[in-house]
């Protein structure tokens, strides 16, 4: 593997096509394309201010390296990128890539990322301003999350998520096959239309959570006051071990609460309208 340290590049395409290549310490001025269609590049402690470095790539190690703003769109259609200890300043980040993993990565300014991915692995991962994160990507394996977006994971599957802090309206839309484990939920209108949701041991903030929901299932889950107007035209299996603030139309299942503030079943109901609640009070 040739080895190129303490350089630094700008224009189009200065690293174009190469296979086999480390770089160390290495800076990528403003241009376009620096490392296109490469297969088999290392990474380390390196700056990227162009855009599109890494585009077409396959087998890629990036360790320790910065993206500033004007490396925007930096890693689209590639494949197999190990990612770890590395800081992401620039927006709309991995586009239809397949088997990705990020490791101590932090992405201040998250817009449209993750778009159309597959095989995406997250560990100690922090995004912000992370609006539509995640929109159609599948096979997703995410712990220890931190994230402030709106309208995330939208018609995901596969998606497996541990240790988690969302914060986004809209989130789970149109999912499915979705298991959250000991996370916080935050936001207005959580799952809608999903199939197939499962909440472990999670706590939901935000008004009307979880309608419109096929197969829902919540064990041992917490919901806070202002989870109002929850599960209309859901069918679910919910154990929630809190007051649930109101709850409307549920289509069909069971909720067992320790208490509901106000039951709404009005003519609106649909079929088969049969759903158990039980609660404690």
């Amino acid at each position: 593997m040739k080895t190129i340290c303490n350089e630094e590049f700008g224009g189009e395409r200065p690293l174009f096509a190469s296979k086999d290549l480390r770089l160390e310490h290495v800076t990528f001025h403003a241009g376009e394309s620096a490392l296109k269609c490469c297969a088999n590049i290392e990474a380390v402690d390196c700056l990227f201010e162009g855009k599109y470095p890494f585009w077409h790539t396959r087998g890629f190690r990036v360790e320790k390296c910065v993206f500033t703003p004007g490396a925007r769109a930096a890693l689209w259609y590639s494949s197999d990128l190990v990612m770890t200890d590395t800081q992401v300043d620039a927006p709309k980040m991995f586009r239809e890539m397949e088997r990705l993993s990020l490791t101590r990565v932090s992405i201040p300014d998250a817009q449209e990322t993750l778009w159309h991915c597959k095989n995406v692995e997250l560990r100690e991962v922090e995004v912000r301003n992370a609006d539509y994160l995640f929109m159609h990507s599948e096979n997703i394996d995410i712990e220890n999350y931190r994230q402030q977006g709106n309208y995330s994971f939208q018609y995901c599957k596969n998606v497996e998520i541990r240790n988690a802090v969302i914060d986004s309206k809209d989130a789970f839309w149109g999912t499915e096959n979705v298991t959250v484990y000991d996370s916080e939920l935050t936001g207005e209108y959580l799952g809608w239309h999903s199939k197939n949701l499962r909440l472990v041991r999670c706590k939901i903030s935000g008004t009307q959570p979880l309608c419109y929901c096929e197969n829902l299932i919540m064990e041992e889950c917490t919901m806070a006051d202002d989870a109002d107007l929850a599960f209309e035209d859901s069918t679910l299996r919910a154990d929630v071990r809190s007051a649930i603030a109101s709850v409307k139309n549920p289509r069909s299942g069971s909720i067992k609460a320790e208490s509901i503030g106000e039951l709404i079943i009005d003519k609106n109901i649909l079929a088969p309208a049969d759903c158990k609640i039980t609660t404690e009070k």
